[in-house]
């Protein structure tokens, strides 16, 4: 058996379907399946049920595919090892973002990422923040860019950033000339918000409950974009990050006015696990974010 092995048994852990899990690993339907039957022959142990029609595996499986896990982060960690020697900033790096900060914070910040570091080669993945966790638990992700919540407590996390958010508005909106605006006038207002997943639903919520506000039940967005849209049809207000905010105060409809008492803010870290060997790294790359913004 090989380290390879154990990727497949992984995948069609994760995917219970032979031709994505296939598909994931870039290697063809029967050279996994193959794969998998030859491993079993090496075991002596039957791995899945062949009687069935979905991909179920026997008790023996379960536990194999956990051993398997914690292998190839063993494995992740010894070539991490590796890398720290040389001290030097190149290889792959696996970074993780999520929906509210990837779109407006990568524009700015990965051209100078990839001429201040031209070895490191970058491979970055989108996705909620609990997605995320997980995949950098299990070492699929090197480290995440992300607001700091309870999720990630568990990790190492380096401050990259403090973003106030601002209260977006109608052009028409009667508070829409104004400078600055105290959070407790949203009290007895209803206030546009994303989904459940984002962490940026309660971050944002939270501080409009303090002032008195309510969330829009009727309407739940998918992405801070269909917040500035809905802003502009004049469907609400909505509080907005400031990485996603334009230069302008108003532009495509829409009003941009700071927030104070207090100012509604959320952290904005690199988080990555506590063993990392890569944690100078990390930390280099956190600082020179810090630059930039």
């Amino acid at each position: 058996m090989n380290i390879r092995d154990f990727e497949y048994l992984v995948a069609l852990a994760e995917h219970k379907h032979f031709r994505k899990a296939a598909e994931a690993c870039f290697v063809s339907q029967p050279t996994l399946s193959g794969q998998i039957k030859k491993l079993e022959d090496e075991l002596g142990s039957p791995l899945l049920e062949r009687s069935s029609r979905r991909v179920l595996f026997t008790d023996s499986g379960l536990q194999l595919i956990e051993q398997a896990k914690t292998i190839l982060r063993e494995v992740k960690v010894f070539k991490e090892m590796a890398k720290e020697q040389t001290g030097e900033m190149s290889g792959p790096m696996n970074i993780g973002f999520i929906p509210t900060v990837g779109p407006y914070l990568l524009p700015k910040i990965v051209p100078a990422i990839k001429e201040q570091f031209g070895e490191l080669e970058l491979f970055l993945h989108e996705a909620q923040t609990h997605q995320l966790v997980q995949q950098l638990e299990d070492g699929k992700l090197d480290c995440l860019v992300l607001a700091s919540v309870e999720e990630t407590a568990p990790f190492k996390e380096i401050e990259v950033y403090e973003e106030p958010m601002s209260i977006a508005v109608p052009c028409d909106h009667e508070w829409a000339s104004l400078a600055e605006l105290d959070m407790l006038e949203l009290n007895g207002k209803t206030v546009l918000a994303l989904g459940d997943g984002h962490c940026l639903r309660d971050q944002a919520l939270g501080f409009c409950f303090a002032a008195g506000a309510k969330d829009d039940e009727r309407f739940k967005a998918t992405s801070l974009e269909t917040l500035r849209n809905m802003v502009a049809a004049g469907a609400g207000i909505t509080l907005l990050p400031e990485l996603s905010l334009p230069k302008e105060k108003q532009k495509d409809g829409v009003c941009y006015i700071k927030a104070v008492n207090p100012i509604p803010t959320r952290s904005i870290v690199l988080a990555y696990r506590p063993g990392s060997p890569l944690r100078n790294r990390f930390e280099q790359l956190a600082e020179f974010i810090q630059s930039l913004l």
